[in-house]
């Protein structure tokens, strides 16, 4: 039977609004979940695989995460800071106390130990040198360079060995070209990918050394998100258990090339301290660390232990 008296617009109106309102409130904790993550704009040098390993993280989180990134490439200081102050939410590099007291670490390696073993940016015609470099001692006849707020410099002085810094990183590139030090130590996966950033450099990788020092590499996230650091390490953990963290490792093409010309079981192996190694570093995890360099020959720093470097980097 047909209604004698037809609704009026205003209550047909009023009715849509209701189911509006109704689909809105169901809607609203999925919108409530979603999250953004910013990190620093990537440079020419950098790869995907710290982005990825973070997207893979979070992807077993149920808040939904977008990622964005500032709108130029920060330096590391200023990276720190606007980590500090929560413009940016993550970042990642090497720990120590200090680090892990202004950020929140998730102290899981994300290379696996592979950034603990350095290879030397050396100029092209100095090969001949470096043959020469058996022990640590040899090493103190030569000048490397660091970035000013890096871990690395402070490691490296502690080993009694010249650092020449500069605050920004393409710096070092243009300086070892132009002779004001020796040779750069770059992660043995960030080396052949940044050589070939700088193909008009006289610059190649020395073909014999390594230099070695436990140095994780970690996410630091924000002092304001907690919950951003537990989301990344619950991830971590999950891909650990599950495998897609070693599939992701060992599929990276950073890691491939890195693994591929490295060849560090062949190099001669010079193993120093890190004292700024913070004691919460899980190096009892053997699941977290991979052996490198099948217990090749090396010379090791005075005073410290083979035990304590082995555990490093098993």
């Amino acid at each position: 039977m047909r209604d004698k008296h037809p609704k009026p617009v205003s209550y047909i109106i009023g009715l849509f609004q209701i189911l509006a309102l109704g689909g809105a409130l169901l809607t609203t904790p999925t919108q409530a979940a979603t999250k953004t993550v910013t990190t620093n704009m990537k440079s020419n040098v950098q790869t995907d695989y710290m982005n990825g390993l973070l997207r893979l993280a979070l992807s077993y989180s149920d808040t939904q995460y977008t990622f964005a990134s500032t709108n130029e490439v920060y330096s590391r200081p200023r990276v720190m800071e606007s980590v500090k102050s929560g413009q940016i939410s993550v970042m990642w590099g090497g720990t120590s106390e200090e680090m892990e007291r202004e950020f929140i670490p998730v102290r899981i390696d994300a290379y696996r130990g592979l950034m603990n073993h350095r290879l030397f940016f050396i100029r092209e015609g100095d090969q001949a040198r470096f043959d020469q470099i058996q022990t640590l001692d040899d090493l103190r006849r030569i000048k490397f360079g660091q970035g000013r707020s890096w871990q690395d410099a402070e490691i490296l002085e502690s080993a009694g060995l010249t650092v020449i810094k500069a605050t920004k990183k393409p710096s070092l590139y243009y300086m070892l070209d132009g002779e004001r030090f020796d040779a750069f130590p770059r992660g043995a996966n960030e080396v052949f990918t940044e050589l070939a950033a700088f193909p008009n450099l006289k610059l190649t990788v020395e073909k014999n050394l390594v230099l070695i020092y436990p140095l994780p590499t970690y996410f630091f996230v924000t002092p304001h998100d907690p919950q951003l650091a537990k989301d990344i390490e619950f991830g971590l953990e999950s891909a650990i258990k599950d495998g897609r963290f070693d599939q992701y490792f060992f599929n990276s093409p950073e890691v491939k090339e890195a693994l591929a010309k490295a060849d560090l079981k062949n190099r001669r192996a010079i193993r120093i301290n890190n004292p700024f190694l913070p004691k919460a570093t899980p190096l009892n995890r053997k699941e977290l660390w991979l052996d490198l360099t099948g217990g090749n020959h090396s010379s090791q720093a005075q005073g410290e232990s083979a035990a304590s470097l082995s555990s490093a980097n098993e």
